[in-house]
């Protein structure tokens, strides 16, 4: 997992979130990682599949066409690279 230094943070910045962690039941670098993480990752952010799946139901998308459209499709291994 990766490591990140933080220079320069005001004390009062620190404490905050010394308190914001005590209130929360965590340490401050608990913390600052669900911070970081709710502000890089918001949970209203589309993911890919649900957006695939809202789309498949949109346009009616079911099981059958799903096995019709497998049916079709080549099923031969790829060949691997030979260097000659």
């Amino acid at each position: 997992m990766a490591m990140l230094t933080v220079r320069n943070l005001p004390d009062e910045v620190h404490r905050a979130l010394r308190v914001q962690a005590a209130l929360h039941g965590h340490s401050t670098e608990a913390e600052v990682r669900e911070i970081l993480a709710a502000a890089v990752k918001p949970p209203s952010r589309v993911l890919l599949g649900d957006a695939l799946a809202a789309l498949g139901r949109k346009v009616g998308l079911t099981n059958e066409d799903v096995a019709v459209l497998q049916q079709g499709k080549d099923k031969t291994p790829a060949q691997p690279l030979r260097f000659e």
